[in-house]
């Protein structure tokens, strides 16, 4: 749940930029112009642009722009992928600290994990209430990197995320979501990472997670975004069909209590994939990873 801050005598933003992706296959746009007129009916004294983006990472660019200019709620009216640009921006914006801007999505994408997770109320509701929030994020960074990265809902490797996300691709009960989960078991191979004080470690799935939700069919934890840890959810090799067993308890009927830690770090020993919130990340060999929680970096409207 989130974390209320406290009333200010000031609003946390007097404008709102909805952010879309015109190419998107969703329904961005159509909702971005819906949340304008709403709120011009709601809130007319907020000032509310909508803004296309128009290129990959453009709605970061878009993000720390708008966040360096004043007091902005930016909303990324997009799935968890485009929310993590989003979300990249506006801490860009604050040198990696919290930049005084807000940040908040408006599903329109396939997953909306960190928005389903976190919900409170319609969205246009909360912006028009104006009552902020704080979230934390995870804090990824890689070396030889020049600064964080940020994940608002998870980092993953291995078999999970990528069984679930080609769950939310295919559609839950369609026969192309049983095609494509299987095709991406029959490929997959584990991974070994050196995990700091552990050693070299074999597995099938490493998720660290600041969201109870992933891809809409499986629940990771019970955890809370707000409670200044996250959950870290692994599944050492182990035989397929015990593998598969783990995916479908995972989808039915979740994973239950993780492990909860404010730190995880690992090396790579050789190449390997990584998703940020839906986004892939291809890391080299040799790279060192730290993952902390930034207590209530985020501030948000649920």
């Amino acid at each position: 749940m989130a974390v209320p801050s406290e009333p200010s005598p000031m609003p946390a933003y007097d404008r709102v930029v909805l952010v879309y992706n015109p190419q998107s296959s969703g329904d961005g746009q159509q909702r971005a112009e819906q949340a304008q007129a709403t709120l011009a009916e709601q809130s007319p004294q907020l000032g509310v642009v909508l803004t296309a983006t128009e290129y990959a990472g453009h709605a970061r660019v878009i993000a720390e722009e708008e966040a360096r200019a004043g007091r902005v709620l930016v909303v990324s009216v997009s799935g968890d992928g485009g929310y993590n640009e989003v979300v990249q921006g506006v801490m860009a914006a604050g040198d990696g600290t919290t930049s005084g801007a807000v940040a908040a999505v408006l599903p329109a994408g396939n997953a909306n994990d960190h928005r389903r997770a976190t919900r409170e109320r319609p969205l246009v509701d909360a912006i028009a209430a104006a009552q902020v929030s704080r979230l934390d994020l995870l804090r990824v960074e890689i070396a030889g990197e020049g600064g964080p990265r940020w994940a608002h809902s998870y980092l993953g490797l291995g078999i999970t995320p990528t069984v679930a996300l080609e769950l939310e691709r295919g559609g839950k009960g369609s026969i192309r979501e049983i095609v494509t989960t299987v095709r991406a078991f029959s490929a997959f191979h584990p991974f070994e990472v050196d995990v700091e004080g552990e050693g070299r470690k074999r597995f099938d799935s490493l998720v660290l997670a600041n969201t109870t939700e992933m891809a809409k069919y499986v629940t990771l934890s019970d955890g809370d975004p707000a409670d200044g840890l996250f959950e870290v959810v692994t599944l050492p090799h182990r035989s397929k069909l015990r593998l598969l067993a783990y995916a479908v308890r995972a989808a039915v009927r979740g994973l239950g209590a993780q492990p909860r830690t404010a730190r995880f770090a690992f090396t790579t020993l050789s190449p390997i994939p990584v998703q940020l919130d839906g986004e892939v990340l291809d890391l080299p060999a040799d790279r060192a990873v730290s993952v902390r929680i930034a207590p209530r970096a985020l501030a948000t409207v649920v």
